[in-house]
C-alpha cells in the first residue's frame, strides 16, 4: 500500500477514535464539562495528563531543537521536566485540596477578590492564546505534509476534529479522548526510535543506543556524530551550549515555573476524586512523560547521524574528506523523502556554487583550518536549509522505514498538538463561563446555562485559535517560549504564595500579576520590535541586543517572575493583613492528610 493510502487510513481511524470516545463521553454537567465529573482514576488521568502536557512543541520540535543545537538543548528536557515535577510536588495536591475547577477560582478566593480572579483571568487568556498558535501551527504542518492538503486547509480540518469532541465533550470527553491520543503519540514516538536505533547501533532500546557503537564499527554513536559535526564547522554536539550560560540558566528556570503555572495542566488535577489521587496522578504522569523525554534525546542524535549521512553518504560511511566532490551527495540523486519536504517549503536547498552537489556545513564557523579548506574547495556559504520542526516527523522518511511506521508518524504528530488544544481550549472556556460570567456578572446563572455559555466559549476560542493560527502575529516565532513565559511571570508567582504564604494580601498579588505580566509583555514587544521603531535609541535602551544583561525574551519569563514576587512583597508589607479566616484557610490547605476540601467562606 502506497504512503498517502496508508496515512489516510491510520489518520482518519485516529480521528475517527476520538470522536467515538467524545460521544460516548460528553458532558452532562457542569461538573463533567468542568472536570470530568471528579471521578478519572489516577493512572488515567495520569496518562491524560500526559498527553495534555505533551504538545506539538515535545513531539514535533523538541527532537529537533535538540538534533540542531546539540547538548545545549537539554535545556528543554531540563526545563518542561524540572517544571512538571514541581507542579506534582508543590502545588497540584495543595490545589486539589483547595476544592475549585480553575486557577482564576483558586486566586480570587485565595485572595479574597473579584478583582484578582479578573487579573487571573487576563493572564490566563494571554498565555492560554498565545501557547494554542504553536499547536494549530504544528497541525496546519502535519497535515499539509501527509495529507497533501495546504496549510490552511489542515489547520480548519484541526478545528474541525477539536469542535467535535471537545465542544461537546468537555472535560469528560477531552480526558478520555487524551488517553487514546497519548497511545498513539507515544507509539508514534518510540516505535521509528526503536526501528532506527536498531539500524545504526544494533541496540533495540534508543535510550541505550544512543550510548552504544555504531554497527559494524568500534565508535559510539555520540562520539562518530562528535567527529562529523566539528569536520563540518559546528560545535561539538555533546558540549556546545545556545549562547551564554546565563541565558541557558533564566531559560530554563523560565521553561520550569512556566509549566508549573500552565492553568490547563493544573485543572488536570481537579478531575480525580481526592488528594492521594491527585499526587497519584502526579507520579503516573511522570512515568508516561518520561517514556517520550528519555528517547528524546536518542532520537534527536540519531535523525542528526541520518542527515549527514544522507547528504555527506561518503564523509559518514567511508571516512572520505567531507570537502572532497565524492563525499557529497549530487543534487539529481537526492532522495525522494527531501523532494517530499520540499513541497512544504521546510526544506530547501541552493545550489550557491553552481556544482550540481549539496554542501551542508556551518558558514559561520569560526574554526580556523575549517575555514581554509572551506576556500579552498570552493563552497560558496551553506546550501541546505532544514527547519527543526521536520526532524521528528521526516526521521522515520529519512531511515527508510516501513509506510505503516510513516503514517504512524503523522497521527502521533496530530494527535500531541490536538491534545495540548483541547485542554487549552478547555482551560479558555473556563476561565469565561465558570470565572467571569458565574464568577462575577451573573453568579445566579443557572447550571444549564452556564453550561450552555461554557460551550458557547469554547467554539468562539476554536475559531480565535483558528484565526491566529492562519494568522500568526509578528513575535509569534517563539510562541511556545513566550507562553511558558507569561504563565512563568504571571500565574506562577500568585500561586505559590497563595499557597505558600498566609499573610500575602489581595493588593500584593494582584500588583504582582500586573507588574509580571507587563514587564515580561514589554520586554518580548520591545524585542520584536512590535510598537517600538527598531534603529531608534529608546528601542536600543530597551530592546536591543545588550538590553537586559542579553537575556532572550523567550527566556525572560523568570525575569518577570521575580519582578511579580518583589512587587507582590513589597505592597503587602504596605497594606493591611489578610482577614483571619483567609490566613486560617492557607494553613488548612497545606495540611498533609485528609482529602476535605477547604474553601474562603467565614
Amino acid at each position: 500500500m502506497d504512503l498517502q493510502t496508508m496515512t489516510y487510513l491510520v489518520v482518519g481511524a485516529s480521528f475517527a477514535l476520538y470522536i467515538g470516545i467524545a460521544i460516548w463521553a460528553r458532558a452532562g454537567s457542569t461538573s463533567e464539562f468542568y472536570a470530568a465529573g471528579g471521578s478519572v482514576h489516577p493512572i488515567t488521568n495520569g496518562m491524560a495528563t500526559g498527553a495534555d502536557w505533551m504538545s506539538a512543541a515535545s513531539f514535533i520540535s523538541m527532537a529537533g531543537l535538540i538534533s540542531n543545537m546539540g547538548y545545549g538543548g537539554g535545556l528543554f528536557l531540563m526545563g518542561w521536566t524540572g517544571g512538571y515535577v514541581l507542579l506534582a510536588m508543590l502545588l497540584a495536591p495543595y490545589l486539589r485540596k483547595f476544592g475549585k475547577f480553575t486557577v482564576p477560582q483558586f486566586i480570587g478566593d485565595r485572595f479574597y477578590s473579584q478583582t484578582a480572579s479578573t487579573i487571573a483571568v487576563i493572564c490566563l487568556l494571554t498565555a492560554s492564546i498565545t501557547y494554542i498558535i504553536g499547536q494549530m501551527t504544528g497541525v496546519g504542518v502535519a497535515f499539509s505534509r501527509f495529507l497533501g492538503v495546504s496549510n490552511e486547509t489542515g489547520i480548519y480540518m484541526g478545528m474541525g476534529i477539536v469542535f467535535a469532541y471537545a465542544v461537546f465533550g468537555g472535560m469528560k470527553g477531552i480526558t478520555y479522548t487524551q488517553v487514546a491520543q497519548y497511545i498513539v503519540l507515544i507509539l508514534a514516538y518510540t516505535v521509528p526510535a526503536v526501528f532506527i536505533s536498531l539500524q545504526l547501533t544494533g541496540n533495540p532500546i534508543p535510550q541505550l543506543g544512543l550510548g552504544s557503537n555504531m554497527v559494524g564499527t568500534d565508535v559510539s554513536l555520540l562520539m562518530k556524530l562528535d567527529q562529523v559535526v566539528t569536520d563540518l564547522g559546528f560545535g561539538q554536539y555533546t558540549t556546545q551550549l545556545p549562547g551564554d550560560k546565563l541565558n541557558m540558566f533564566v531559560y530554563t528556570m523560565s521553561l520550569m515555573i512556566g509549566t508549573a503555572g500552565l492553568p490547563h495542566v493544573i485543572m488536570r488535577f481537579f478531575t480525580v476524586a481526592k488528594v492521594s489521587d491527585a499526587r497519584a496522578s502526579a507520579g503516573w504522569a511522570l512515568v508516561f512523560i518520561a517514556l517520550l523525554y528519555t528517547t528524546a534525546p536518542a532520537v534527536a542524535a540519531m535523525a542528526k547521524m541520518n542527515l549527514i549521512r544522507t547528504v555527506n553518504p561518503g564523509m559518514v560511511m567511508q571516512n572520505t574528506d567531507p570537502f572532497q566532490p565524492e563525499a557529497q551527495i549530487k543534487i539529481e540523486e537526492r532522495p525522494d523523502w527531501m523532494k517530499r519536504w520540499e513541497k512544504t517549503g521546510l526544506l530547501k536547498f541552493t545550489d550557491k556554487n553552481g556544482d550540481g552537489r549539496i554542501q551542508y556545513y556551518n558558514d559561520k564557523t569560526k574554526n580556523e583550518a575549517v575555514k581554509a579548506k572551506i576556500e579552498a574547495a570552493g563552497w560558496k556559504g551553506n546550501e541546505l536549509d532544514v527547519n527543526a520542526d521536520i526532524i521528528v516527523l521526516a526521521n522515520p522518511e529519512i531511515a527508510l522505514l516501513p509506510n505503516w511506521v510513516i503514517a504512524l508518524v503523522a497521527a502521533g504528530g496530530l494527535a500531541a498538538a490536538l491534545s495540548t488544544a483541547a485542554g487549552l481550549l478547555m482551560a479558555i472556556s473556563a476561565a469565561v463561563s465558570h470565572d467571569l460570567v458565574k464568577g462575577i456578572f451573573k453568579p445566579d446563572i443557572s447550571e444549564q446555562n452556564e453550561l450552555m455559555v461554557g460551550k458557547i466559549s469554547m467554539a468562539v476560542a476554536i475559531v480565535i485559535a483558528g484565526y491566529l493560527g492562519l494568522n500568526p502575529p509578528g513575535f509569534a516565532a517563539g510562541t511556545v517560549a513566550i507562553a511558558f513565559g507569561i504563565a512563568a511571570s504571571s500565574l506562577f508567582p500568585a500561586i505559590m504564595m497563595g499557597i505558600f504564604s498566609k499573610k500575602m494580601n489581595k493588593e500584593g498579588a494582584i500588583a504582582g500579576m500586573i507588574a509580571g505580566l507587563f514587564v515580561t509583555l514589554f520586554y518580548v514587544f520591545a524585542h520584536t520590535g512590535v510598537f517600538f521603531i527598531k534603529g531608534t535609541e529608546f528601542y536600543d535602551l530597551i530592546g536591543g541586543k545588550n538590553s537586559f544583561f542579553g537575556i532572550q525574551p523567550n527566556a525572560f519569563g523568570a525575569i518577570g517572575a521575580l519582578v511579580n514576587f518583589g512587587v507582590a512583597f513589597i505592597v503587602d508589607k504596605m497594606t493591611k493583613e489578610p482577614p483571619e479566616h483567609i490566613q486560617a484557610m492557607v494553613e488548612a490547605v497545606r495540611i498533609p492528610r485528609g482529602a476535605k476540601a477547604v474553601d474562603g467562606a467565614h
